[in-house]
């Protein structure tokens, strides 16, 4: 303990008595200052979340850090569209998808020496990033749908003529036409 009686306060930096004393993350605070940086709200073990030296409470917490989009609404299955700018906190905007450019360019890569290129991007793929799909190594960023940008994984790829495709998007533009071909119940399913 430094002279004056007490440790410092990680919020106001005042010297904090044994009896106002609350610890987090070995750090004290007085009771009153121990609040979400966000939303003001006292906070104690249960509710405290802490992001490198700021605290918050776990809903403002999850709405500045955590996952984004479809499901991470406030109940099951909900689409949450509040992205916590009422709370301050500048969204990160998505880049815009861009289709392959550049077919069949592993081949390259290795006859130059490198490591493999995505075809998505023209980058260099390295291990640590590397999904391959479709015979071809790719960013775990790049390894989307041509057509959607959905995500993919090795269960839900299609490939056409060096291009991925989500299942769903390949059905659409590559699979049968016509007449009980659509979608839902009692539709038809093509398999190969």
């Amino acid at each position: 303990m430094p002279l004056g009686g007490g440790n410092k306060c990680g919020c106001c930096q005042k010297t904090v008595y044994f009896a106002e004393e609350v610890q987090c993350e070995g750090r004290s605070f007085h009771r009153s200052c121990f609040l979400c940086m966000v939303c003001r709200k006292n906070l104690d073990s249960t509710t405290v979340a802490v992001h490198e030296n700021e605290i918050y409470c776990k809903a403002c917490y999850g709405k500045k850090y955590g996952p984004k989009g479809y499901g991470y609404g406030a109940g099951a299955g909900t689409l949450s569209m509040d992205k916590g700018e009422s709370l301050g906190i500048k969204p990160i905007e998505a880049q815009e998808h861009q289709p392959t450019n550049n077919p069949n360019t592993s081949k390259f890569a290795q006859k130059f020496g490198g490591s493999d290129v995505c075809p998505r991007c023209g980058k260099a793929v390295y291990a640590a990033e590397k999904v391959i799909g479709a015979g071809n190594a790719w960013h775990k960023g790049c390894f989307r749908c041509a057509k959607c940008g959905k995500g993919l994984e090795s269960t839900t790829l299609a490939d056409k003529d060096g291009e991925i495709y989500c299942k769903g998007c390949y059905a659409k533009n590559f699979g049968p036409k016509g007449f009980g071909y659509g979608q839902g119940a009692g539709a038809l399913s093509h398999t190969k």
